[in-house]
């Protein structure tokens, strides 16, 4: 699959410098067609138009887990997972007002989680207010008095605001992990070792989920996650998202899920994609 080629767009979560386009330059350089979505929903809906249109969005952080409103979004989207991107996170307080005079900080709530010590033991009196980026929330506070941003570096240069704390992340090890979406994925003789997603619901009866993960063991299959997510359509009905290695088409892995469906209500394959 050829992420470089000249017409191809790539729709991220917005706006300019959060780390959602870091992301994306990372992946697609540059020079690629970039454009900014106002949310995760929107990404989705973008990339699904077209086969040229390609989407990045966060999956899981590190520290803080899965970005459960991704996770969510699978369930009824038809698009395929076709990469999957590393960026290391680094959190900035960034304003131009002083420390002391910030009465108001604005990020994203992860963002917040994952700073939690140093607002607790630096500014524990300080108002916090949600934005859906942290690009978003530099942009708000450019124009504001006595309030910051949580944001990345690239952020304090676009809105032009002073870094008052750098790399104030509670944990040295905070990474974030996007998957690039497409309408398709990579084939087998794309790439040389695959990862692949998948999501399924299991059968109200005892033992459902063992007998649906007994035949990835049973193949000597490597699960690399895996995550429950409420379906939302009725109550403690869940739907399990999992990880692991190998492409949708080796023959272990089509006979695995060929045994996975026998024991569940719907079985998705989100995408094949390389390790």
């Amino acid at each position: 699959m050829n992420f470089k080629a000249n017409n191809i767009n790539v729709a991220y979560m917005g706006p300019p410098s959060s780390f959602s386009h870091q992301a994306a330059i990372q992946h697609f350089g540059e020079d690629s067609k970039l454009i900014a979505c106002e949310s995760i929903p929107d990404v989705f809906n973008f990339t699904s138009e077209s086969d040229n249109n390609f989407g990045v969005v966060p999956v899981e952080n590190s520290n803080e887990g899965m970005v459960t409103h991704t996770l969510d979004m699978f369930i009824n989207s038809e698009v395929k997972i076709a990469a999957e991107i590393f960026l290391d996170i680094h959190l900035n307080l960034l304003s131009n007002s002083k420390l002391e005079e910030i009465t108001t900080v604005f990020t994203i709530p992860i963002a917040f989680a994952q700073c939690k010590n140093w607002f607790v033991e630096n500014m524990p009196e300080v108002k916090h207010i949600d934005t859906y980026s942290t690009a978003r929330a530099a942009e708000l506070v450019s124009g504001k008095e006595n309030s910051a941003a949580v944001a990345g570096i690239l952020a304090s240069k676009m809105y032009n605001l002073n870094v008052v704390a750098e790399c104030i992340e509670d944990y040295d090890q905070n990474m974030t992990r996007f998957f690039v979406i497409n309408n398709k994925m990579p084939t087998k003789d794309d790439v040389s070792k695959s990862k692949t997603s998948i999501l399924f619901s299991i059968k109200d009866i005892a033992g459902a989920l063992y007998e649906s993960l007994k035949p990835f063991r049973d193949a000597d299959i490597n699960l690399t996650k895996i995550e429950s997510r409420p379906s939302k359509q009725k109550a403690w009905e869940y739907y399990f998202f999992v990880d692991f290695i190998g492409h949708a088409d080796d023959e272990k892995v089509k006979s695995a899920l060929g045994k996975l469906i026998n024991h569940c209500n719907f079985v998705k394959i989100l995408g094949s994609y390389p390790v």
